[in-house]
């Protein structure tokens, strides 16, 4: 079994536990073996992006010390791979050794559903859903690091899934980070509009892949249409496989 290093973002260890859980299932669903360093703290994105840079650059050390020999780590969330795989080799121009040390690193991160069909060839899980589901982008994935066939992939490989068009996938639902903590109005009325595309798209779930996207559309969902679902991919395929 291939042994694979779990990168848990604090968003997910703190509030949506269930989809690292999910990922760690999925992989060894798939044939993987994965493991968790119990020492691994925040990548440092928040303070990166609000401007703390050599707060950020401590703990992008810690963490560079702490999986820097793993073969492979995956995270089930694109912004936080990001954070390392294009910021962290930023954080140490002025530094080579460190610099070097994070170029590769950011080699053997990966996003989950990147690993699973580029690294895996596990497009295809096993999992069956009876129903129709539209899916958000995040902007970490699409934007970010060019993830957006590997997620179509999975869902197209669901047997009974129907997948429908929701207009604005591509938006961003508001979240950003801090964002939608120094916006918060603006914030809500992105994911408000986000959750009436999908309500329109006539889908019966919407499923994500960025557990900040699934706090921010899931929470409005939740509140203003409770009969809809909104799910982080992890757990969509888990809790379907047959």
């Amino acid at each position: 079994m291939k042994p694979v290093s779990l990168f848990i973002p604090c968003i997910v260890d703190q509030w949506v536990p269930r989809v690292g859980m999910a990922t760690a299932d999925l992989l060894r669903h798939i044939g993987c073996s994965p493991f968790y360093r119990p020492e691994q703290t925040c990548c440092g994105q928040v303070l990166y992006n609000s401007g703390h840079v050599r707060e950020a650059r401590k703990l992008a050390r810690r963490f560079i010390r702490i999986f820097e020999n793993d073969a492979a780590i995956v995270s089930p969330s694109a912004s936080c791979v990001h954070m390392v795989r294009r910021h962290y080799p930023v954080l140490f121009e002025g530094a080579p050794v460190w610099r070097r040390r994070a170029e590769s690193l950011a080699d053997r991160v990966f996003e989950l559903c990147e690993f699973l069909v580029d690294h895996m060839a596990a497009a295809d899980v096993g999992a069956r859903f009876s129903g129709r589901a539209a899916y958000h982008e995040s902007c970490s994935h699409r934007y970010g690091l060019n993830i957006s066939d590997q997620p179509g992939r999975l869902l197209a490989a669901v047997e009974g899934l129907e997948i429908v068009d929701m207009e604005g996938a591509d938006i961003c639902c508001g979240f950003g980070g801090r964002f939608s903590v120094d916006y918060p109005d603006i914030s809500g009325a992105m994911a408000a509009d986000k959750a009436a595309n999908f309500v329109a798209s006539g889908a019966d779930v919407l499923v994500l892949c960025e557990p900040g996207c699934l706090l921010n559309i899931g929470g409005y969902v939740s509140r203003n249409y409770p009969e809809k679902k909104v799910v982080h991919m992890a757990p969509f395929l888990v809790e379907n496989l047959t």
